[in-house]
């Protein structure tokens, strides 16, 4: 099946040539001429005098979201810290995985700027936008859901029935030094969280900025084509 696109007085239309050996269904056929059209895959020296390397740069920011979130998200996956949701679901490292792969997808379509390629990391930022929401609600609740485990004898939360044994003057000294250290650890630990929270919501401008910039590149494009039918 070939297809074949042709414009005139804003009307566009598809004609459709079938193949009656090929044993895809005819949706799929279509979708694959599309895809491999040279309308399509073709790289385009106006997308890429529009661009001018913004998307390359919006694709750095976002792999150095991603690496700075899978690093700080190893800290925070610590047995002592009870955030059982980072370590259930382990959300800093695949959102911090995405985040990468964002940025890689919106530097080729920098690079190599074909309308596929284009419509492809502006499908993929919009993605990238509900996941920066999600990431920004997920590390909020941690902050508030944030306890330490085993240290200085006495955890945030005690589950049952607990007595506090006697202690001596000289522990007691030491437990109020430990008690001190530990509210240090957990305000390090939500230092961190904020810092993530930072980077989730710069990643959520970076996506929009991606988006606006794929749309509005796609868009003069289109006018420039236009224009030359006219």
């Amino acid at each position: 099946m070939s297809v074949t696109v042709s414009k005139a007085d804003g009307v566009t239309v598809f004609t459709l040539t079938s193949d009656p050996d090929s044993s895809w269904p005819p949706l799929c056929q279509i979708l694959k001429n599309l895809c491999y059209s040279p309308v399509c895959c073709t790289v385009s020296q106006r997308l890429r005098s529009l661009n001018r390397t913004s998307q390359t740069v919006l694709g750095t920011l976002q792999i150095m979201i991603g690496l700075l979130s899978v690093g700080l998200g190893t800290i925070l996956v610590s047995r002592y810290v009870g955030l059982w949701t980072i370590r259930e679901t382990g959300y800093p490292f695949w959102m911090g995985g995405l985040f990468i792969m964002f940025g890689i997808v919106s530097i080729l379509s920098d690079k190599y700027p074909s309308p596929c390629l284009v419509i492809v990391n502006v499908i993929l930022n919009l993605t990238g936008v509900a996941f920066a929401i999600a990431a920004i609600v997920l590390y909020s609740i941690s902050v508030s859901n944030l306890y330490l485990w085993n240290i200085c004898g006495e955890p945030d939360y005690w589950y049952g029935h607990h007595t506090t044994p006697s202690l001596s003057p000289e522990q007691m000294i030491l437990q109020e030094r430990c008690l001190e250290a530990k509210a240090l650890i957990k305000m390090l630990y939500r230092s961190i969280i904020a810092v993530l929270i930072v980077l989730s919501v710069l990643e959520l401008c970076v996506t929009i900025s991606s988006v606006v910039l794929g749309i509005k590149s796609l868009k003069s494009k289109e006018k420039g084509q236009t224009k030359v039918t006219d």
